[in-house]
């Protein structure tokens, strides 16, 4: 009896031990076991993902869906990785779907429907959109639907490609050539038509600057003219415009069929220049602010991993897929790592014209950039001259979200920068762009639809 008594505290002990006054056997072990249960959870997430879940220690996602559209346009390329590397979903945000949209235009309508209607909560936008989209100038019945941009998505890597009718010309960033020949043309009854992607967009912007520094005036010595990226090449083809402005793979798709020629990439009209945006819905962002940070997290470290050199083979492969782009992985590659057949016997490698996703601040947000949007929109009648360009500014740039995102991304304090301006910039034709002040830049253009 003596030794059976001695030995029970020793079977009890080890659970006993320290558990406080009125509390059970069976509760305390139930207790030990989901205890032990939750260690296991975090040791599978850290061998999930070694690198850390920054979400992880923030709110939770009030949602884990959003609809996001995008372009088949290589800047489009943080999206589709976002999604194909499970971004998304180390973020919390795991049901975001990306879709392909037929066109700009079905971009902004679909953007006005809203993800819960059928149509989208976000997408890879041609930056001045969400100004556009919010303000009602590009919506049916001028109705605004408000909009925010998150973050940049890209700079530079857009071109402006020419027909083969003009090659013996050499137009580059100077078109002054093109300027005799599109009124000859004219003057035999035929028409002289660009084409670019969306009224007031990059492209079109981009087009307008080109022609105007050489005295063609965008509005009365050409037609101007709407084609979907992807429908550019086959519109040259037949014959249907004369030049157009297109993001890739479609400038280096022309030159690879031999239709027409690169007369210059938009970074030789503005080097570093900034393109595409992540823009969404503001009543999305309004009501799902953490699921907004978690999903530009996921888009801010697919940046990063797009623009490693060692990754571009793999970049092209992916987007080249026939569910992204459907486009061979030889009208990606070359541009994407900066090799520029220009297609008129200029051939350049290892240019500094390739996309940029994240260096050089690509990913950030400058408000100064948007700030030279919304005045060349003036510039081309889309804005009345009176618009408080600051103020619309402030209200769609929210590069606030952005910095929340990097900051709970762990981004080098070398890539969040110091200024919400990247002050002045300078372009091809010695024109200059001071943020603080953009009616000294309109007073400086000589072809506009403004007066200042």
């Amino acid at each position: 009896m003596s030794d059976a008594s001695e030995q029970k505290p020793a079977l009890t002990s080890p659970v006993a031990a320290g558990t406080p006054k009125g509390v059970s056997r069976r509760s305390l072990l139930k207790g030990s076991a989901a205890a032990l249960g939750t260690a296991a959870l975090f040791d599978a997430v850290r061998m999930a993902f070694p690198g850390g879940v920054p979400s992880a220690h923030a709110a939770a996602p009030e949602t884990t869906k959003a609809i996001l559209g995008y372009i088949a346009l290589i800047d489009a390329s943080p999206l589709v990785i976002a999604k194909e590397k499970g971004f998304f979903a180390k973020h919390g945000v795991p049901d975001v779907d990306v879709v392909k949209q037929a066109s700009w235009g079905a971009t902004r309508d679909n953007l006005v429907l809203g993800g819960a209607a059928n149509g989208i909560d976000g997408a890879h936008i041609l930056t001045p959109m969400p100004y556009l989209i919010s303000t009602g100038k590009v919506t049916q019945n001028n109705a605004p639907t408000p909009m925010y941009i998150l973050s940049r998505l890209n700079l530079d890597a857009q071109a402006i490609s020419v027909s083969n009718e003009y090659k013996d010309l050499k137009p580059t960033t100077d078109a002054s050539a093109l300027k005799a020949a599109f009124a000859k043309k004219r003057a035999e009854g035929k028409e002289v038509k660009v084409a670019m992607t969306f009224p007031g967009g990059t492209h079109d912007l981009w087009i307008r600057y080109w022609l105007a520094a050489a005295g063609i005036d965008p509005d009365k010595d050409v037609s101007t003219i709407v084609v979907p990226p992807p429908q550019m090449v086959a519109n040259m083809k037949v014959g249907n415009m004369d030049a157009f402005c297109v993001g890739e793979p479609w400038n280096e798709q022309l030159v690879n069929q031999g239709i027409g020629f690169t007369a210059c990439t938009t970074g030789e009209i503005w080097k570093n220049h900034p393109e595409k945006a992540l823009g969404m819905r503001a009543d999305f962002v309004d009501k799902n602010p953490n699921a907004t940070r978690a999903i530009v997290m996921a888009v801010l470290e697919a940046q990063q991993w797009c623009d490693r050199q060692e990754n571009k083979q793999e970049l092209a492969e992916i987007v080249g897929k026939r569910q992204w782009f459907n486009v061979p992985v030889a009208d990606i590659i070359g541009r994407l790592k900066g090799d520029i057949n220009y297609g008129n016997g200029r051939v350049e490698k290892g240019t500094t014209q390739f996309m940029k996703f994240w260096q050089d601040h690509a990913s950030y947000p400058f408000k100064s950039h948007d700030a030279w949007f919304v005045t060349e929109d003036i510039r081309w009648g889309k804005f009345e001259p009176s618009t408080d360009i600051k103020g619309l500014v402030d209200k769609v740039n929210r590069d606030d979200i952005w910095r929340e995102a990097a900051k709970q991304l762990s981004v080098a304090s070398a890539d969040i920068p110091a200024s919400s301006s990247r002050g002045v910039e300078t372009f091809f034709d010695g024109k200059t762009f001071d943020p603080a002040n953009p009616t000294a830049y309109l007073k400086s253009l000589g072809i506009k639809r403004v007066e200042v």
